[in-house]
């Protein structure tokens, strides 16, 4: 009367061999691969091109020590007197190249062509670094990936106004140098992901006669400098007159100071709670720039959509 029962454990035992990643060199499919980016992210034979200038900021006033890059996205055939809008990218470097994660001024440009957004012109910021002695050996996380700038989480992660009066009493004016920046709030957006999306949040929250749009992903309301804070402060202040959309994913970081997920959650939670203009996506993405991304011309369509097409 066993050998059926037997017979059958033996040949479940035999199929989850088969089915397992080892025996069939097929692994489990991660989380992120989902996340595509799409058309609006793609360069097309015909859209003008913007043009991108590149800056060194030796020091700073406001973080004196730390030197930085920055650079400078000129929207097709811009004649240097129209005031433009403005959109503001912390981690500028990942942001600004036309090939990698974000392609930023491609999807400018290519929702632009179409009248999906107004002229825009976009500034890329880098937190700030020391530069290398001589000789000494790139910086390295403890698992061997790059480390970040040496001044990033003193710039992006505390929830004070300093990182504002940086970008608009000394990146702001060197940007003018070169364009005309709106003197309207609603014509100033700001994005970041991880600690630079609480930054990008911050810089809005404290700056509302600024900076009025924000794109935040993967943002760090975690207590890695006191933002885990956050939704308490907005649920009990009166609303501002911000526009936020916020992206974060189910499978983000889990650590010793908080977790993303719970962290995202509860300030959208407080957002909608006090009635701001705002959109969250959450999906099932890890801690990088995936689903953000890939979501990234549906936001810049959202936060801009009312705005005056020049």
């Amino acid at each position: 009367m066993l050998r059926p029962l037997l017979l059958g454990i033996a040949l479940s035992a035999s199929l989850a061999h088969a089915q397992s990643p080892a025996a069939n060199d097929n692994p489990r499919p991660q989380f992120d691969e989902q996340y595509v980016l799409g058309p609006d992210s793609q360069p097309h034979p015909g859209v003008p091109e913007g043009k991108i200038l590149e800056f060194t900021l030796a020091d700073s006033q406001t973080y004196p020590g730390f030197t930085r890059k920055w650079w400078l996205y000129l929207p097709p055939n811009y004649d240097g007197k129209e005031p433009l809008p403005v959109m503001v990218f912390q981690d500028g470097a990942g942001y600004v190249k036309r090939d990698g994660a974000w392609r930023v001024p491609v999807v400018l440009e290519n929702l632009m062509a179409k009248r999906q957004l107004p002229r825009l012109a976009a500034i890329f910021v880098d937190p700030g670094d020391t530069p290398l002695a001589p000789g000494e050996p790139p910086r390295k996380r403890p698992d061997g990936r790059p480390a970040s700038a040496r001044n990033r989480s003193n710039e992006y992660d505390v929830i004070s106004d300093k990182y504002s009066k940086f970008l608009l009493e000394e990146i702001f004016p060197l940007a003018r140098k070169h364009i005309v920046i709106t003197d309207d709030p609603n014509g100033r957006g700001i994005c970041g992901s991880s600690s630079g999306g609480i930054c990008a949040f911050s810089v809005a929250w404290h700056r509302p006669d600024q900076v009025r749009k924000v794109y935040t992903t993967i943002g760090s309301f975690t207590n890695i400098k006191g933002g885990h804070v956050f939704p308490d402060l907005v649920r009990a202040a009166a609303p501002k007159p911000l526009r936020v959309f916020q992206q974060d994913g189910a499978h983000d970081l889990l650590n010793q100071f908080g977790s993303w997920p719970d962290g995202n959650r509860q300030m959208a939670s407080a957002l909608d709670s006090k009635g701001y203009d705002h959109q969250f996506v959450f999906g099932e993405g890890t801690h990088n720039s995936a689903h953000g991304a890939s979501v990234l011309p549906y936001a810049l369509r959202w936060l801009w959509y009312d705005y005056p097409r020049g």
